[in-house]
């Protein structure tokens, strides 16, 4: 019987893992994001900052409305669902996000997909019982599930922010390396900052930390990988790392040093904030500043913050550390190379 279970499972692409959903399917979820809510507040901050209604009355409204059916779309195609669970999926995300914010879309389209993956193409009437398995399973999920799930992660969230008012020094090297580090990590940054609801001063310090590693790795590693290194992690992801991680894990070790010293500042002298749509991107396609923006306002002095703890400080501290450690030789010419 578990032989058949197990060989039904596979047949069927469903594998019940901490890598499939915690790692693929939470990725998915990020890309939703970036595409509905995430691409809403920049085009939002575009907009008032040249003051375009439209942007940021209409698109931004429109953006944030569908972030549910995004979530659960692009968590769907991540888990390699077929198209009638695909198509379905809308409904099961607009459910989950309603029901439990982006936690209840995502659990809402998980299982959605896999059972709706489970009998797709199983019957004569395929057409009806994928779409309405998909939807049945997955909004049962969403309202079962999703609001405890979304109050447990809102929750944490809210505890986040107030021992960082509380313990700004603590926490703000604390936030800033475990974020950064998640960044890095095959997991999302953006999306877990969502979950949480994110915001004040701990938002402020994730940004720095995911800045930090993204401008870091950019800048230690220029010599090996060029522009288009620079600007492949500095402006899209320092995930580009990670199998170079894996063979030299001491080339991690410049920009979450570098995260740890600046958090802090970020927290106290400095008072950055953002808000859990740029918390954990970092500087990736400048959602993390768009964010800054948004909650800080764009005058000269929040840009000149932006600046320094987003860009210059992260480069200047992460290339010093990396220098010293080049000296000695634990990291050695070719240990930062992104593969061709």
């Amino acid at each position: 019987m578990k032989e058949k279970k197990e060989g039904l499972l596979k047949r069927k692409n469903i594998e019940i893992s901490l890598q499939r959903y915690g790692v693929q399917a939470l990725g998915s979820m990020a890309q939703g994001l970036f595409a509905s809510l995430i691409i809403g507040l920049i085009l939002k901050v575009i907009g008032e900052q040249l003051h375009i209604p439209f942007l940021y009355e209409t698109v931004y409204s429109l953006a944030k409305d569908m972030t549910g059916p995004a979530i659960a779309v692009a968590v769907a195609y991540g888990l390699q669902a077929p198209p009638l669970v695909l198509f379905a999926s809308t409904l099961t995300g607009m459910a989950g996000n309603q029901l439990g914010g982006p936690a209840g879309a995502f659990v809402a389209a998980v299982v959605g997909a896999e059972f709706g993956k489970l009998v797709s193409k199983e019957t004569k009437v395929d057409i009806i019982v994928t779409p309405a398995t998909t939807i049945v399973t997955g909004v049962l999920a969403g309202a079962a599930v999703g609001p405890a799930i979304a109050s447990v992660m809102t929750g944490l969230g809210r505890w986040i922010m107030w021992a960082t008012e509380l313990r700004p020094i603590p926490m703000g090297i604390l936030i800033s390396v475990v974020m950064g580090m998640i960044l890095t990590l095959p997991i999302s940054s953006a999306a877990l900052a969502i979950m949480l609801q994110l915001g004040g001063l701990a938002a402020g310090a994730a940004t720095v930390g995911c800045s930090t590693q993204m401008i870091g790795f950019a800048v230690a590693s220029y010599r090996e990988n060029g522009w288009g290194g620079l600007l492949s992690q500095g402006l899209g992801t320092s995930m580009l790392q990670i199998p170079n991680i894996v063979k030299n894990p001491l080339i991690w070790i410049p920009p979450t040093l570098a995260s740890a010293i600046l958090g802090p500042f970020a927290t106290t002298v400095f008072q950055m904030q953002n808000n859990p749509v740029g918390a954990g991107m970092g500087t990736s396609g400048l959602v993390g500043q768009f964010g800054t923006v948004a909650v800080m306002g764009a005058g000269g002095a929040v840009i000149f913050k932006i600046l320094l703890l987003h860009f210059i400080a992260p480069a200047g501290l992460t290339l010093l550390i990396s220098e010293i450690m080049r000296k000695t030789g634990m990291i050695k010419p070719g240990d930062m190379k992104l593969p061709d």
